[in-house]
């Protein structure tokens, strides 16, 4: 058995009117977006067209969306290194070098 590295992203976005939203992503990509769409829904905008979504503009929507309540209101995108207990019959195989 080996261990192997994963990557995955969480987010949480919250306020005073439910529970907070989390989701786990498996790339920082995914979560910028579903940052993007959990606050365009809170504040009722329109959804972003998919091929349009980067981390910063996602940032610059969900502070103003943050500061509009700061005391209630929050959100994060977090980055995980996982470890992750692989088999060796997991593995690649390596191929022969020619």
């Amino acid at each position: 058995m080996s261990y192997d590295v994963i990557s995955a992203y969480t987010l949480v976005v919250g306020d005073d009117d439910g529970p907070a939203t989390v989701s786990v992503h498996a790339t920082a990509d995914e979560a910028w977006r579903a940052l993007d769409r959990e606050v365009r829904a809170r504040c009722g905008l329109r959804p972003r067209p998919r091929r349009v979504a980067d981390a910063d503009a996602a940032t610059r929507l969900a502070d103003a969306w943050r500061a509009a309540d700061p005391e209630v209101r929050f959100w994060n995108v977090t980055a995980h290194r996982l470890p992750i207990l692989l088999p060796t019959i997991a593995r690649r195989p390596l191929t022969a070098a020619r």
